[in-house]
């Protein structure tokens, strides 16, 4: 018999242990460790985020799920891993400590959101808002509320919407926030009492972290920037790119830019994502020692099966990782946004300060379904007496993106991103390192559509309804 234990329950973690469970023989033990009771669909909380859905439809309770599929389920954080004696030490919201043994384990936490990063930033210790979690989501609600009876009342505001640091990701998210704004702000007639300003640390405008994205259309190609241009002169949102958030202060950021300049920007509302890191997870050896840093990377992400140390420009796209599979010990793995990547995908920049700014490389959404899937099945693999046999790197994968610029599905909108693949790829696509015949950009009532079927979709699949596995990652 062979245990399996699972550290994380979101896209990663659940699709893995929920096709553990199927594929794998009632004889083996399928393990989720996680702090929270409840799954999210992280997705959704641009829409609590200004009090368009409830936080209640972005979730469902994770132990009803985990007893029907039959797979063991613990609420704790896991604070240790000991690869060599394998096991976990776990610690429960009291504070009772556990040791969790096993035979195979995914690392499938999801991110540290560091606030702390970047001084001033968040809503728990700072002046700033954040969508990455549900209490931070409603938190943000809240405050946005209050801002909008401020400007039922006449008063005109300004509204700071990107990341809040210069290697922060998921600059996706924040634009689904700072367009459902304005198209919140739009219906309720108040468009014109606020001021929308967009800061990211991308290098261009609709880079997104993956070095922006290039589709035909009518006859010519169109860029990422081109589309988010013309997206934020339609909607007045002012932009700045290129650009670190170093500190925030009550109503103001101070920033650093590519040239070295530091300025500052007023605002009465800031939601700024932050930098993402791996969670403070100690890994421990046989003897004892911490082996934290022979295991991670400087951000605190798993080393897997990726041609890390390379320079920028010499990385390929078979350094990224396919199996996902430590390369120090064989029975872990990790996925979404656990695994360390190799580099960024987008172009990395250091201005004459030393200061970092570049956009990291995201590994959310569909791309940690499909690793979670990946890493289940090479498990799999080896509990049947076979070698991982499934492979799929950033390289070899789509991405598609849904952001939605207004949830109605009878007027909103949403713009609709796909593109193939992910990490480009310029030896089969020499010009732009995608396939232009799948790569796309549309905006329109068909994707407000497409991103509500997508919640009510994944939420039925990650709770293993009847016929879950036929919807794809």
């Amino acid at each position: 018999m062979a245990k399996v234990v699972i550290l994380g329950a979101g896209f990663s973690g659940q699709t893995a242990a929920l096709y553990l469970r199927k594929k794998l023989d009632k004889k083996h033990e399928v393990i989720v460790v996680n702090p929270w009771p409840r799954f999210t669909y992280i997705p959704s909380l641009v829409w609590v985020g200004i009090g368009r859905m409830k936080p209640e439809q972005t979730m469902f309770e994770l132990a009803p799920v985990f007893q029907k599929q039959g797979i063991t389920f613990i609420q704790a954080w896991a604070r240790e891993i000991h690869p060599d004696r394998q096991y976990v030490v776990t610690e429960s919201k009291d504070g009772t400590k556990q040791k969790i043994e096993y035979d195979y384990l995914i690392n499938a936490t999801g991110p540290y959101l560091n606030f702390e990063g970047t001084e001033g930033l968040g809503p728990d210790n700072g002046y700033s808002h954040s969508i990455c979690n549900i209490h931070h989501a409603k938190m943000a609600r809240d405050a946005y509320l209050k801002l909008v009876s401020r400007m039922e009342k006449g008063e005109k505001v300004k509204i700071l919407i990107g990341t809040g640091h210069g290697q922060a990701t998921c600059q996706g998210a924040a634009l689904e926030y700072i367009t459902n704004i304005h198209n919140d702000l739009v219906n309720r007639g108040l468009r014109d009492k606020a001021q929308l300003m967009w800061i990211s640390n991308e290098p261009a405008l609709g880079d997104f972290g993956v070095g922006g994205i290039y589709a035909k259309k009518y006859g010519y190609i169109m860029k990422s920037e081109a589309f988010l241009k013309s997206l934020f002169a339609e909607q007045g949102i002012y932009y700045q790119v290129q650009t670190a958030v170093k500190k925030v202060e009550k109503g103001k950021v101070i920033w650093e830019n590519y040239e070295g300049e530091i300025g500052e920007t007023e605002f009465d509302y800031a939601m700024l994502i932050p930098q993402f890191r791996g969670m403070n997870i100690k890994y421990v050896n046989k003897d004892g020692e911490d082996i934290t840093s022979k295991l991670t990377n400087a951000g605190g992400f798993m080393l897997v099966d990726g041609g890390y140390g390379k320079n920028w420009e010499n990385l390929q796209p078979s350094d990224w990782p396919s199996t996902y599979q430590s390369p120090f010990y064989p029975n872990m793995f990790a996925a979404g946004i656990a695994f360390a990547p190799p580099g960024s995908i987008s172009k990395p920049f250091t201005n004459k300060n030393g200061t970092v700014i570049t956009a990291t490389a995201p590994r959310t959404g569909m791309a940690a379904g499909i690793i979670g899937k990946i890493v289940a099945f090479n498990i799999i693999d080896m509990i049947e007496g076979r070698s991982p046999s499934h492979r799929e790197s950033m390289a070899e994968m789509p991405g598609a993106c849904i952001a939605s610029i207004g949830k109605s599905i009878w007027n909103g909108s949403a713009a609709t991103i796909l593109m193939y693949p992910v990490v480009p790829d310029f030896d089969r696509y020499p010009e732009y390192g995608r396939d232009l015949k799948i790569c796309d950009m549309e905006i329109g009532l068909a994707g407000a559509w497409i991103k509500r079927t997508l919640h009510s979709m994944f939420i039925y699949k990650m709770k293993g309804n009847l016929g879950w596995s036929l919807i794809p990652e």
